[in-house]
């Protein structure tokens, strides 16, 4: 019913024996260091990453075990809370030394010896992120004139785009808000625009192959393919009227609130919440802002769009028929804590889960049983995230504008005072490698975010929903066709 929360508190300073086994306390690790210069030596408690030991791949630091002890401990500290000092190096769950100390019972001397040369090893793990988007190449073409938008859908022009993925087949599916764009950031698929459908399926090529779910959802939001094609979408409606239009369904039910199951041909298999009412229970959502599925069919989603009633701030955890499971998280700033999580996906060589928590601008990453496993506040203020099969991490995202002379922003959605983009990087350690800004002219935007929605095909092609600047955009490596 409650949430599972097993992970030790990193601020967990007396660790359970330390005291009376009367061994030296650890230094908790990089987050309270000021930069990559500090001297770490002269902290009593120190916490080496395996990282830096392996990296270094000294022979006589392997032969007297340093890098073995590393593989018995537990971790509390990950490089991302330490932002950009240690470029994303995520410190793995298992670096505490107290298990080294226990095992070989050498001298603390000793271990600040390894310590301090391990930190002056010349490795990445100790470069600094670059501190600006611009510093990042942009290897990335966008495709024009991708996708063909039927003329009879609204003369071919979109309206407010929130979610893009790749189906089973490598088909592109799509939830748009039904071509509106009222009010501006928010537009729901009613009144004029309820009878248009709001997913949508596309070829590679861009040519439209199917279209459903015309009079499903109010304010379409989140969207995940399972293995077998099934469709999975979230409604973040949360009001009775919009507009002055009802935002109710054919049989008169308030429309929102939950996620629904679809086939591919539309046909609604399963719905997890209760429609048109919202809860902080685990029977119900309020605002659920984005959906993934495991391999085994488990579903992961995301609660508590900013903002709502409940002040929730979770990831919920069913199983593949709906039975909820768990969930862990509340609204807080803290390792393991969410505020407005806009989006999750499981991926990755580890199948781990990835959670745009977009009001502390971070990614947070949890294995499927929601043990906190790093933060990384350098992707920024992040919309969404996407994690291919090659370890790839993509993420929609707004860093502030350091050429803005107002007051910083802290709204994703603002046309002034940030950088947006699409950021690229390693969903093993975090590390950043590329940036692609957004190409439209903000002045242009009344309100919305960019890469609402973000993916990625098998050949590294991404794909990406624009809720402020009503569009849908498609970028390949360059060089490549």
């Amino acid at each position: 019913m409650g949430t599972d929360r097993t992970m030790p508190s990193p601020n967990d300073r007396d660790r359970p024996g330390n005291a009376a086994l009367g061994r030296p306390r650890l230094y908790r690790g990089p987050a309270q260091l000021a930069g990559p210069s500090a001297d770490v030596r002269r902290h009593p408690r120190i916490w080496c990453p395996r990282t830096w030991v392996e990296r270094c791949g000294d022979p006589k630091l392997r032969r007297i075990g340093v890098a073995r002890a590393w593989r018995g401990g537990q971790s509390v500290v990950t490089a991302g809370e330490a932002g950009h000092i240690l470029a994303g190096e995520a410190v793995d769950r298992r670096c505490r030394l107290m298990s080294f100390w226990r095992r070989k019972r050498m001298l603390r001397g000793v271990v600040l010896g390894v310590c301090a040369f391990v930190i002056s090893c010349p490795v990445e793990a100790q470069q600094a992120q670059p501190l600006k988007p611009a510093d990042l190449p942009n290897p990335y073409r966008l495709v024009e004139g991708w996708p063909v938008l039927p003329a009879a859908m609204n003369d071919g022009r979109w309206g407010e785009v929130s979610r893009v993925q790749v189906g089973p087949r490598g088909n592109i599916w799509v939830l748009h808000r039904c071509f509106a764009d009222k009010p501006p950031g928010s537009a729901v698929c009613l009144g004029a625009f309820k009878d248009y459908p709001p997913i949508l399926e596309f070829d590679p090529a861009g040519r439209l192959v199917a279209s459903l779910g015309a009079g499903l959802l109010a304010y379409p939001h989140g969207l995940a393919v399972d293995r077998d094609g099934n469709l999975w979408v979230t409604d973040v409606n949360d009001a009775g009227r919009v507009l002055g239009m009802p935002a109710t369904n054919a049989d008169g039910v308030v429309m929102g609130q939950d996620v629904l199951k679809l086939d591919p041909a539309g046909k609604v298999l399963l719905t997890l919440g209760k429609e048109g009412v919202s809860g902080s229970g685990p029977d119900a959502f309020d605002r659920p802002s984005g959906v993934a599925v495991a391999a085994n069919g488990d579903v992961f989603v995301s609660d508590g769009h900013y903002p709502n009633a409940h002040h929730n701030a979770r990831i919920m955890k069913f199983d593949k028929n709906g039975y909820f499971v768990k969930s862990w998280g509340k609204l807080g700033s803290a390792p393991g804590d969410f505020d407005g999580p806009h989006d999750l996906c499981i991926g990755g060589s580890q199948q781990h889960v990835y959670v745009a928590d977009r009001q502390n601008k971070r990614i947070q990453v949890f294995d499927q049983d929601g043990q906190f496993i790093a933060a990384w506040p350098q992707f920024g203020q992040v919309n969404s995230v996407f994690v291919g099969k090659d370890d790839t991490i993509y993420a929609g995202t707004a860093y502030p504008d350091p050429a803005y002379a107002g007051k910083a922003q802290d709204d994703p959605t603002a046309t002034r005072g940030l950088i947006r983009g699409i950021i690229v990087g390693s969903a093993k350690d975090g590390t950043l490698k590329a940036f692609i800004p957004d190409p439209t002219d903000l002045r242009t935007v009344v309100r919305g975010s960019s890469a609402s929605g973000i993916t990625a095909d098998d050949q590294g092609n991404i794909y990406a929903a624009d809720v402020g600047a009503h569009s849908l955009r498609k970028y390949t490596l360059q060089g490549h066709h």
